[in-house]
């Protein structure tokens, strides 16, 4: 693998931006704001799961991904790729097989029977994980299965999303404390400006969105939602 090989940064973020608006796992409503875990309203909703639907595009986004990590973390960094459940495992066998390694996932709790294990695979004391999400938000999940690896003598100093919010700074903040290094493809600004590119909604809606990019947490509040994120 080369430099050369892939596109550079923001041609991939861009791409990838619009495969998920070419395979519809993009949603802008700012009428009716969708409800996440979190509580928060908001008007736009993504589901990368559905990228594993799609062979063509699920390959070109895991050369993304191959390509972003070494790069910016190195070739010979990692022993294995630790996959949480449920939506992060598919992503962890590609990218694993993409780069010849090994692969394990993480369950977000211990099972409660059998080992009463958390992390199934093999992982030896002291390896260095990369651990790969489909998206993250402001981490929280991520440091789920992070924390669990690390209880587990693994060393996580990377992560991985596919998309990344890229709107909150409880996000970084969670990152730097924990000091782990997030790799990502694109972000909610790639989506918008493929949908703005494209003309795929009127300008209101696009208003709102950008509003909601710009202050996500004031959005919520006005639409219904929390105004505070619990991390």
């Amino acid at each position: 693998m080369t430099h050369t090989t892939f596109p550079d940064r923001a041609t991939m973020a861009e791409l990838l931006a619009k495969m998920l608006w070419e395979i519809k796992a993009v949603h802008f409503n700012a009428e009716q704001p969708y409800k996440l875990a979190s509580g928060m309203a908001s008007p736009v909703y993504i589901d990368c799961r559905k990228l594993l639907s799609y062979p063509r595009v699920r390959s070109a986004v895991m050369d993304f991904a191959a390509s972003v990590i070494t790069r910016d973390a190195g070739f010979e960094r990692f022993d294995c790729i630790a996959g949480g459940e449920t939506a992060g495992i598919p992503f962890a066998a590609l990218l694993a097989d993409r780069l010849s390694l090994p692969m394990i996932y993480v369950r977000k709790k211990p099972k409660g029977h059998g080992r009463n294990a958390q992390i199934e695979g093999h992982m030896p004391e002291g390896s260095r994980v990369l651990v790969i999400e489909d998206l993250t938000t402001a981490g929280g999940s991520m440091f789920t299965f992070i924390d669990a690896i690390r209880a587990a003598g693994g060393i996580v100093d990377h992560g991985m999303a596919l998309f990344y919010y890229g709107i909150f700074n409880e996000g970084a903040l969670r990152f730097a404390d924990g000091k782990v290094k997030l790799h990502h493809i694109a972000t909610w600004r790639n989506v918008l400006a493929v949908a703005k590119e494209q003309k795929l909604f009127d300008e209101k809606t696009l208003s709102e969105v950008e509003a909601f990019l710009d202050a996500p947490l004031a959005w919520s509040g006005r639409s219904g939602g929390v105004s505070e994120l619990s991390l």
